[in-house]
């Protein structure tokens, strides 16, 4: 089941739920949105290899904006630390930002129960588009858990992203190559 807005606040009195910063205006009927923050990377190389740690380059999105090109995928982040201890975070772009042709995650759209960051957006444009650092860039939803998990994200020995940034994060999918 997915949380409704009183749901989404009783769980942050409870703690279970993170936001910051909160501002109830952008709490929506089930989802919360979630702000673009002003720090973006890119990959150095054109070719990517899944088997070593891609350098990036990070640079911060001017006050008037920043055009996206297509064919180039960006690293993006939220302005948004969350943290979630009982709940599936899933991230989904907001339709407004979808009729841009900005898609703001490839694959990554689900969190675990125990992620606490920021979220790192893997933003791609159909066309070129102009964006601005805290615009409205996606929507948090919650989902219900059924059981009890044996080991939050956070406290597991193999999560890759547990170590808090302001920046987005370039991928680590050469660590599954690590023995």
């Amino acid at each position: 089941m997915i949380l409704t807005d009183n749901k989404i606040l009783h769980e942050m009195e409870q703690g279970s739920i993170v936001i910051r910063p909160f501002d109830r205006k952008f709490l929506g009927s089930n989802s919360y949105d979630v702000h673009l923050g002003k720090h973006l990377a890119v990959y150095r190389t054109d070719i990517l290899d899944a088997k070593v740690a891609n350098e990036v380059d990070y640079f911060d999105i001017p006050e008037s904006g920043l055009i996206l090109l297509p064919h180039r995928l960006y690293l993006g982040v939220t302005e948004e630390y969350t943290e979630t201890h009982a709940h599936v975070p899933f991230l989904e772009g907001k339709s407004s930002v979808g009729r841009l042709g900005i898609d703001i995650h490839a694959t990554a759209g689900k969190g675990d129960v125990g992620f606490c960051n920021t979220w790192t957006l893997e933003i791609s444009v159909k066309q070129p588009v102009r964006i601005y650092p805290g615009m409205p860039i996606g929507q948090l939803i919650y989902f219900e858990i059924s059981g009890e998990v044996a080991v939050p994200y956070h406290a597991k020995d193999s999560a890759k992203y547990n170590t808090r940034t302001e920046k987005p994060v370039g991928s680590m999918m050469w660590k599954n190559f690590v023995k």
